[in-house]
């Protein structure tokens, strides 16, 4: 049954994809259902402007220091505008359909009254701050600049607050559940870590940033950085190479954390929240101006979190403060500190033999609940935090300097029992005894000069930029054999010998480089984009057991170039070419280094934003080759070898629409065709990469009623579909697919919503298996959690 449920998915998604265009906004003189509270006027423009898809053009200063009233029943835009306006002295001017001018009253000696337009730049969405509803218009992820999502020639996916909200991500591998060409928890359930792969490629060592930063992670375990999402003000998946912008990246693509950073405007939140599993977490998030001018204004956001878990004996609690302060000594300069301290006491990912899962064994079936380790010896605690700053400074209307910089520590205490397989029995399972004492310290500093210019009729945003990253990591592992326990009825307690140190490693890594990056605007209607990097990066690797160390010098150009057409009917046809490089500051188990990985892409779509409409859709084509790929070695499950070359060709469709009825709507799919090319490993050539499935698709909806007496209810569901993938390179052990099942319901009133969200509502049985189908992972089982907020 569930091998059919994959393409009525696809048509499914699809259908809703093509039905997004069909819903038309509410033209200027159509009444729509407006409830906008008092608020200060310049954020009740904005919500006006959301609700009814005004594109409203100003300058934001005009509406700063007046308050407007509330605002609800049935209005057409050009009524509730007036109404928010009335009486502060601002009227305003519809240029286009849904296109309307601010306009500033001018006072005459006589004591008359004449109206001017104010030739300012609009105030429109910003691809660093929060959005209204589900779909994004821009994105600084794919340029660095603050760029339309229609103009940049290659695929990226906005996750928006409101969305990670409605949906309950509470990690960043649930964040991206709804993503196209993402799959998040590719080990199944496994609370310590963020384990992620971009259009089939591992992404979690070099794939994570955060403000254009990159956390770097020191091995593909990925256990260093579990960043907590709601600390972001969105997540943007960025899918393709990135190194032309971004340096040592995954060819996959990257995901970037933009953190919610101070408003000027109160905010005031809290969050009660209580679930199964034992589950209880407590949430805030200030923020305002400490001075009446708004020079400085602060953020202050954090949780506490306890909670246990799916599997015996595993925990998941969390401690997470971020405190943020921005300085705007003039109009043209800010300043924002960011920082965060994040404390984690987790457990490690279960692994379960294969014959008690997915295949059958005469002992009977594993529950997803079985704890394979010792209470008294397993433990993860992990201490991160970061300080840095995000500075930016105008110089007129044609130059702007940026500089970001970010120091980071994460420090990792882990001891855990894990399988290493079964006896002949086939219920007797021998242990290992595993370690990690992991000291991990990343400086990272960008600085970027942008200036914008015209050549005749070709406008110019260019952007030229340096940036440099210092990594250092001492790693300490342990490993030696455990005690076998009867895995279908265990009996803890049993004595584990200290493992001994098989690793004593010091790593560091220093990468600077030089990148630009020319976007070329023709006739409102070409967009081309040029960039160039070069980079240089210096590995030392010092082996504190042998007493012996090794150097490596690496580096590398790398290009990107791409072109969009702008229709004037929202379709944006487009073609990219981009290229990565990446060192391995990782070495195998023996010591060895890692040669350097290379990859290159052609990418080619089209974007569609009906004029006016609050939808975007894009279908991507790409074809991606990666060079001296890192995988699991099959013959050791802690070890990497670099099978040579892997090739992923695929088709990605995304649709997001927030509708001013009242309905958002999410739908993706994948289809991925992932090859490896060359390998110096037998028997791989021709094979699939392991836990990479071939199709994937999701469909969210979420409709909140707009008026009556049910006014502020949300119902909302979703529906994800993950194909079956390979335990093993000959592709002889298939994980089986699933289909999962999300559902919320919430209740807005006055300043308060209640909110009841399940996650895998039919506690669906998923498994990733793993290490050639010897072992294999439960997926995340059906998670039940309530919700009460406060704003006022």
């Amino acid at each position: 049954m569930r091998k059919r449920l994959g393409i009525p998915m696809v048509y499914l998604g699809l259908l809703l994809i093509i039905s997004l265009t069909l819903f038309r906004p509410a033209a200027a003189d159509t009444a729509v259902t407006l409830d906008i509270p008092a608020q200060p006027l310049e954020q009740a423009v904005t919500v006006l402007a959301s609700q009814t898809q005004l594109t409203i053009g100003g300058d934001t200063r005009l509406l700063r220091g007046h308050q407007a009233p509330p605002l609800r029943g049935s209005y057409t835009p050009e009524a509730a505008l007036r109404a928010l306006l009335a009486g502060t002295g601002i009227t305003y001017r519809f240029t286009g359909a849904k296109t309307v001018t601010l306009e500033q009253a001018v006072a005459l000696e006589e004591g008359a009254m004449m109206l001017g337009p104010v030739e300012i730049e609009g105030a429109a969405e910003s691809a660093f701050g929060p959005v209204e509803g589900y779909r994004a218009s821009r994105s600084a992820t794919g340029t660095k600049t603050d760029t339309p999502l229609i103009e940049i020639p290659q695929s990226v996916s906005v996750i928006t607050q409101e969305r990670l909200q409605d949906q309950r991500a509470d990690s960043l591998d649930e964040a991206l559940r709804y993503t196209p060409g993402v799959q998040g928890e590719t080990f199944g359930f496994n609370p310590r870590a963020t384990s992620l792969k971009i259009r089939g490629f591992d992404s979690i060592t070099t794939g994570l940033f955060q403000d254009g930063l990159q956390l770097r992670t020191p091995t593909t375990s990925g256990e260093a950085f579990n960043p907590e999402p709601y600390g972001a003000e969105r997540i943007e998946a960025l899918r393709g190479p990135a190194s032309v912008l971004y340096g040592q990246s995954s060819p996959g693509g990257i995901i970037n954390i933009v953190t919610k950073r101070p408003p000027q405007e109160p905010l005031r939140e809290l969050q009660f929240l209580a679930g199964n599993f034992d589950r209880y977490e407590g949430r805030f998030d200030f923020g305002d101006s400490i001075d009446e001018g708004g020079v400085f204004s602060y953020r202050l956001t954090g949780l506490v979190r306890d909670s246990n878990t799916q599997v015996d004996f595993i925990e998941n609690d969390r401690r997470f403060i971020a405190p943020a302060l921005t300085w705007r000594p003039t109009e043209n300069t800010s300043l924002t500190f960011l920082s965060h301290y994040q404390e984690d006491e987790l457990g490690d990912f279960q692994f379960l033999p294969s014959q008690g899962t997915v295949l059958p064994n005469p002992n009977g079936s594993l529950p997803a609940s079985r704890f394979t380790g010792e209470p008294d010896f397993d433990k993860l605690e992990r201490t991160v935090h970061s300080v840095g700053y995000l500075l930016e400074h105008h110089v007129g209307e044609t130059w702007t300097f940026r500089q970001n910089l970010r120091y980071s520590r994460s420090d990792l205490d882990r001891a855990v029992v894990f399988s290493a397989g079964l006896r002949d029995d086939l219920r007797t399972l021998d242990r290992f005894a595993f370690g990690n004492d992991k000291d991990l310290d990343v400086f990272a500093l960008d600085n970027q000069a942008q200036v914008n210019f015209s050549t005749g009729p070709i406008e110019h945003t260019l952007l030229v930029g340096v940036d440099y990253q210092n990594f250092d990591v001492r790693n300490l592992t342990p490993f030696g054999s455990a005690p076998a326990i009867d895995i279908f009825n265990p009996v803890y307690g049993a004595p584990v010998p200290s493992p001994p140190i098989i690793s004593d490693m010091d790593t560091s890594l220093q990468q600077i480089g030089f990148y630009f990056q020319d976007q070329l605007k023709l006739y409102d209607k070409w967009v081309l984009s040029l960039g160039g990097r070069q980079d240089w990066a210096n590995t030392e690797r010092m082996n504190n057991l042998a007493g012996t160390g090794t150097e490596q010098d690496d580096d590398k150009f790398s290009g990107r170039v791409g072109l969009v057409y702008l229709a004037d009917m929202g379709l944006a046809p487009y073609f990219s070419y981009s290229e990565s490089f990446l060192p391995i500051a990782d070495v195998n188990l023996a010591g060895e280094p890692f040669a350097p990985e290379t990859a290159r892409q052609y990418e080619i779509g089209v974007k569609y934003q009906p004029p006016g409409w609050n939808s975007f859709v894009t279908v991507a084509a790409f074809d991606l080759e990666r060079q001296n790929v890192r995988t699991p070695d099959p013959n050791n499950p802690l070890n990497q070898v670099q099978t040579g070359e892997v090739r992923s060709r695929g088709v990605e469709l995304e649709g997001v629409a927030s509708l001013n009825f009242g309905l958002d709507v999410i739908a993706s799919y994948t289809y991925l065709d992932a090859e490896i090319t060359k390998s110096n490993v037998p028997g791989e050539e021709g094979e699939r990469p392991t836990q990479v499935p071939e199709h994937q698709g999701s469909v969210w909806a979420k409709y909140t009623v707009q008026k009556g007496l049910l006014r502020g209810l949300g119902l909302g569901g979703g529906v994800r579909y993950t194909g079956s993938s390979f335990a093993d390179t000959p592709n002889t052990f298939e994980s089986p697919d699933f289909t999962m099942v999300d559902a919320t319901i919430s209740y807005d009133w006055r300043q308060f919503r209640f909110a009841l969200n399940a996650s895998n509502l039919f506690n669906e049985e998923a498994f990733v298996c793993f290490s050639g189908g010897n072992f294999c992972s439960f997926g995340p089982q059906r998670t039940v959690v309530g919700t009460i907020r406060y704003r006022w």
